[in-house]
């Protein structure tokens, strides 16, 4: 074997490939501390083993368990935390976006583990990402149990990174919300987002950034801030409200609106005779969605089959509960009206629609 082929095998190392172990290991021990803020009593161990462990017993008080699991991602946001340097926020968008998704069913949230594939390990910004995630399993009163750091080089650049998670939450088999306990006449109560939350980014983005130009650091007069600050506002996480409400009021179902808009979403849990109506007289969207629809030209259609509009959640209850179903939302601070009501499908071809025009 030749010296110079032998020199660059006998070089060659993890490191010169790109991968920092060090820099990995440096991450774990930043985001311990976040870690631990989100441990319930079911949880054994601690992070850096191969396995989050969870203990199954705290189930035998249910008398028919069913595990709820979902998994997802933040989307195009990632690359607005990337460009403002801003990563201790993205993680509440990762939390929400699977744990609204679980309690849907009128799960509650057990556990989460997330997955963070980066260009190059920069510990203190994968804590930071940790970090937000830790945050947001509190807020959904889920444990964060272990999670994956990726690193990527040649794949990604230094600074770029996208995150993943995946949950799992559990409820009563006769306690499962859904289609089949919703009845005509039920009330469609809506619950304010706290702005894009992390959906439809890839139009936003294309829209304000690409096609006009904005800067992340221009403050928009309609917004109150700077455009990367509205567009970083953390996606709202309703876990808990909506556990309260199944506490409180005969809940018959929930939607999570995300991708594809309130009416698409709210059309999933929608049984095939009967039919939602959702008036937009009931609310004014966010001045974001003016500026994204004003600046791009972006018809009302396709704008509410991207966008919230600035409904984050759906509450479906019977008519006599919903005053219930209000006052616990308003104990908790969140932001509700009755936005619509359940009536027989008849000639209505789609399971939900959108009726009148906003508020002004």
């Amino acid at each position: 074997m030749s010296s110079e082929t032998s020199n660059a095998v006998g070089g060659a190392s993890y490191a010169s490939a790109g991968v920092d172990i060090e820099a990995g290991d440096r991450a774990v021990e930043l985001m311990k501390e976040w870690v631990k803020k989100t441990r319930r009593p079911e949880v054994l161990g601690g992070i850096g083993g191969f396995a989050g462990l969870f203990d199954a017993s705290a189930l035998k008080r249910y008398e028919r368990p069913l595990l709820a699991s979902a998994t997802d991602g933040v989307g195009t946001k990632v690359d607005i935390a990337r460009q403002l340097g801003v990563y201790d926020t993205i993680g509440h968008d990762l939390v929400a976006m699977v744990m609204d998704d679980i309690v849907v069913c009128g799960a509650e949230p057990l556990f989460m583990t997330d997955y963070i594939c980066v260009g190059k390990v920069h510990p203190e910004r994968v804590a930071a990402i940790v970090k937000g995630i830790a945050e947001g399993c509190v807020l959904a009163g889920c444990a964060l149990v272990g999670g994956e750091t990726a690193e990527h080089p040649g794949l990604l650049g230094e600074d770029d990174f996208d995150v993943a998670g995946a949950g799992t939450g559990v409820v009563e088999a006769d306690r499962l919300l859904g289609a089949d306990r919703i009845r005509e006449g039920d009330t469609v109560i809506a619950m304010a987002s706290s702005g894009l939350h992390s959906n439809g980014y890839s139009l936003v983005r294309h829209v304000l950034l690409k096609t006009a130009g904005l800067s992340l650091d221009s403050r928009i007069e309609e917004l109150g801030r700077t455009l990367g600050e509205e567009l970083l506002e953390p996606t709202k996480i309703y876990s808990l409200d909506c556990l309260a409400l199944t506490r409180t009021t005969d809940v018959h179902a929930f939607s999570h609106v995300t991708g594809g808009g309130l009416a698409a979403n709210l059309a999933r849990v929608i049984p095939d005779t009967l039919h939602a109506t959702v008036d937009r007289s009931t609310w004014t969207p966010g001045p974001v969605f003016d500026l994204v629809a004003r600046t791009g030209g972006v018809e009302r259609l396709e704008l509410e089959k991207t966008l919230n509009m600035g409904v984050g959640m759906i509450a479906i209850v019977p008519e006599e509960s919903t005053d219930a179903a209000l006052a616990t939302l308003a104990d908790r601070g969140v932001d509700a009206w009755v936005a619509g009501e359940i009536t027989a499908r008849g000639e209505h071809t789609t399971g939900a629609e959108l009726v009148g025009d906003h508020q002004r």
